[in-house]
């Protein structure tokens, strides 16, 4: 194994500490999305109401572990559950205005950390690593078969 590819990965370990704490039940007493309803309501908001299946093609997670996920989104308000709007049998997941007021917060509050963190970077400097991280991502994506859409 490359030099560089091992400080890649010890880099990226770092990174992964640095991120949401994830608890259970889709909202921490103070008031903070988990992790995993953080990118739960943040998949449906790009892509709209998801049933289980498509949540698991997605996410590449078995359906018991959606349905944990899905089942504490709903416990908190996050989430509800509606009829395929296009027809469809399986019922839906789409964001209540809780859901997306929280993922609004919480999408804020880690925007303003980045600046403080990134505060004197360059402007350059920023596009560079939002380029870098982007083509990590979609190699990740390819890679594993599921592509994350984009605004």
């Amino acid at each position: 194994m490359d030099r560089r590819t091992r400080e890649v990965e010890y880099e990226q370990m770092l990174l992964s500490r640095h991120g949401l704490l994830a608890q259970k039940g889709g909202r921490r007493k103070d008031g903070v999305l988990e992790r995993s309803a953080y990118i739960l309501l943040s998949r449906i908001r790009i892509q709209g109401p998801m049933s289980i299946g498509e949540l698991s093609d997605a996410f590449g997670l078995d359906t018991s572990t959606l349905n944990r996920q899905t089942a504490a989104a709903m416990r908190s308000g996050l989430v509800d559950r509606i009829p395929d709007p296009k027809g469809g049998m399986a019922r839906k997941f789409r964001i209540t205005d809780l859901g997306a007021r929280m993922l609004d917060e919480e999408r804020e509050g880690l925007v303003r950390s980045l600046d403080q963190i990134m505060d004197d970077w360059s402007d350059e400097d920023i596009d560079a690593f939002a380029a870098f991280l982007r083509r990590f991502n979609t190699d990740i994506e390819r890679l594993g078969g599921r592509p994350w859409p984009r605004p």
